[in-house]
Order: C-alpha cells, then sequence, then structure tokens
C-alpha cells in the first residue's frame, strides 16, 4: 500500500467518523476530528487538525473541548511550545462510560424535569377542561415517555455502576498481582 492509498484510507475512515458522529446526534465536525486525533500516531496540534478535517479553527477548538468532556480525547502540553496537543482515548469502553456519565449531567436531568412538569399540568387541568379526551391522551403519552427516561436513566446508571465495580476489580486484581511479583 503507497502513501497515496494510505492517505485514501486515512480520509475514508476520518469521513466515516464524521457520519457516525451525526448518526449519534453529535456534530459531524467532532466525529472527523476525533478520527483524525485517533489516526494520529503522535500528539496533534489544533492547527494540523484543521488542515486534515477542513474546518475553521473555532469549530474545531469547540469540538475538541467537547471530546475532552466526554473523555474521547487528552490534552498534552509539550514544554517550551504553546500549543495544545491532543491524543485520542483507545479504551472504548472507557469512551462509552464517559458518554454515559455526561447524561447525568443537566441536560438529561432538564428534559426529565420537563416532562415531568408537563405532565403535572395535564394532569392538574385534566378535570377542568373542555378537552377531556385530548388531556387524557397527553397524559398517556407524557406518562409512557416518563416511564421510559426514568428506565433508560436506570439502564445507564446500572451499566456506569456495573463498569466502575469491573474497573475496581481489575484495579484490585493488579494490586494484588503486583504485590504478589514483589
Amino acid at each position: 500500500m503507497n502513501i497515496d492509498d494510505l492517505q485514501q484510507a486515512k480520509e475514508n475512515f476520518i469521513q466515516g467518523m464524521s457520519r457516525i458522529s451525526n448518526f449519534w446526534g453529535f456534530p459531524k465536525a467532532m466525529g472527523a476530528i476525533y478520527g483524525a486525533i485517533y489516526l494520529s500516531p503522535a500528539p496533534i496540534s489544533l492547527d494540523d487538525i484543521v488542515a486534515q478535517v477542513g474546518v475553521t479553527k473555532g469549530a474545531v477548538s469547540t469540538n475538541v473541548r467537547l471530546l475532552e468532556r466526554l473523555g474521547m480525547v487528552h490534552r498534552q502540553i509539550k514544554l517550551g511550545d504553546r500549543k495544545d496537543y491532543y491524543l485520542a482515548e483507545a479504551d472504548f469502553w472507557k469512551i462509552v462510560r464517559g458518554v454515559l456519565q455526561e447524561r447525568e449531567k443537566s441536560e438529561f436531568a432538564l428534559a426529565l424535569q420537563t416532562v415531568d412538569e408537563s405532565l403535572e399540568m395535564v394532569k392538574n387541568s385534566e378535570a377542568q377542561t373542555e378537552n377531556r379526551e385530548l388531556a387524557i391522551f397527553y397524559r398517556d403519552r407524557m406518562g409512557s415517555m416518563r416511564t421510559f427516561f426514568n428506565t433508560l436513566d436506570n439502564l445507564v446508571a446500572t451499566f456506569v455502576a456495573f463498569e466502575n465495580m469491573r474497573m475496581g476489580a481489575f484495579t484490585q486484581l493488579f494490586k494484588k498481582a503486583a504485590t504478589e511479583d514483589k
């Protein structure tokens, strides 16, 4: 495989990551940026990412901050260099855990709260409204959505707890093995 073939494969991969990111509801640029960082064998600067992905430096900076928050990339500093460099997290379970833990933040909580508030509004006005059938329909639909969100929230919390336990067990196992080697 020559260098042109490798470059084509890299561009194809970055494009695929862009599509996957878009599918999951994240910006296309975020996926492309992660793809470029992931395929970089050494830490990569924002300027290099801009050149590879073809989006503005502002967009790269914004998306890299989101990737950092999700635990998908890590900032590296080189002594004597003012630029920030980035490395991709290659442990996909760690990434999944980071993304799922992010759901604990305000947006998911706000969405749940909004559904609950809306359901309470409907319940409070159900007996008083001339559109009782519509109010009952809304109550049923919103109740189903609340049940789904709560189930999803519990499922994700269980997954995150399981992953944390698994990581704790591995840590304990490695500590035990390290002390036995001494």
